[in-house]
C-alpha cells in the first residue's frame, strides 16, 4: 500500500478525499460466493477529489466497464440504467474491458482516503465483492449520505426501523444536493441529475464540502458504518 501524505491531513482528518460512484444493472450487487449466477455489474465508474480546505472538486475519473453483453440476461439488457439515462448497452459493448478498467482504479484509489454516496451499495454490495475485491485497498470515510440524513431529517416510513445511528430515511442525492446547496448548482447539473458515475460524484463531492463547511461532515466518523 502506498504511503500516505501527512500534506492530505487537517486537524480533523483527511483534506483530500477521493469520492466514488457507480452505476450498476441492478440492486442485487455482485457475486455472493463462486457460481452465483444472479448477481449485477458495474457499467459505469467515475472519481471525484474533493479538497475539504479549499472547496474544490477535481474530476479524477471516468469509463464505462466493457463486458461481453452477449451473454447477458434479458434483465440486464433492459436494466434501469440503459432505459432511464444516456448509457446504452451498445457503449458498454464497445467500452474499455472490464480487467483493464479494475486496473485502471486500483492506481487511482491505492492509499487514498475515500468514500461514497451509500458505502453500503457501491463498496459493500460491489467493489469490495468479485470481481473487483478492493476491499484493504483504501482508507474509508464517513459515509456521506449518513450526514445527509441527519442534516435533511426525513421521517422514516415506520418508526420501529429507528436505530442508534439511523434515525432519519436516507434522503436521495438529488434531494440532498439541492436541500443542502440551497439552490446553488457548483456541480452544473441545472437540477437533473443524470445518474452517471462522474456526474453524482461531483455532485455528491459538493454535498460532503458543504456539511463540513456546516460542521455536519466528519470524515473519521464511521459510526453507524456497519449497523442494522
Amino acid at each position: 500500500m502506498s504511503i500516505i501524505c501527512l500534506d492530505d491531513f487537517a486537524d480533523d482528518g483527511p483534506d483530500k478525499i477521493l469520492v466514488l460512484d457507480t452505476e450498476t444493472t441492478g440492486l442485487v450487487g455482485g457475486p455472493e460466493f463462486p457460481g452465483d449466477k444472479k448477481h449485477d455489474l458495474v457499467v459505469d465508474i467515475g472519481i471525484c477529489e474533493a479538497c475539504l480546505s479549499t472547496g474544490k472538486v477535481r474530476e479524477i475519473y471516468s469509463s464505462v466497464v466493457g463486458y461481453d453483453v452477449d451473454e447477458w440476461s434479458e434483465d440486464m439488457v433492459h436494466s434501469w440504467i440503459f432505459e432511464n439515462t444516456d448509457l446504452t448497452v451498445e457503449k458498454v459493448a464497445c467500452a474499455m474491458p472490464f480487467f483493464e478498467v479494475k486496473k485502471q482504479v486500483e492506481k487511482i484509489v491505492k492509499g487514498r482516503w475515500l468514500t461514497t454516496y451509500n458505502m453500503r451499495y457501491d463498496l459493500d454490495k460491489f467493489l469490495y465483492r468479485e470481481p473487483w475485491n478492493l476491499k484493504g485497498l483504501f482508507m474509508e470515510c464517513r459515509d456521506i449520505m449518513f450526514s445527509a440524513a441527519n442534516v435533511c431529517r426525513l421521517p422514516l416510513p415506520d418508526p420501529r426501523l429507528e436505530t442508534q445511528y439511523e434515525k432519519y430515511r436516507y434522503p436521495k442525492l438529488d434531494y440532498a444536493y439541492e436541500k443542502i446547496l440551497g439552490g446553488k448548482d457548483p456541480a452544473g447539473i441545472h437540477g437533473v441529475q443524470d445518474h452517471r458515475a462522474l456526474s453524482d460524484a461531483k455532485v455528491a463531492s459538493y454535498v460532503m464540502i458543504k456539511m463540513h463547511d456546516d460542521g455536519e461532515y466528519d470524515p473519521m466518523d464511521l459510526r453507524g458504518r456497519h449497523s442494522s
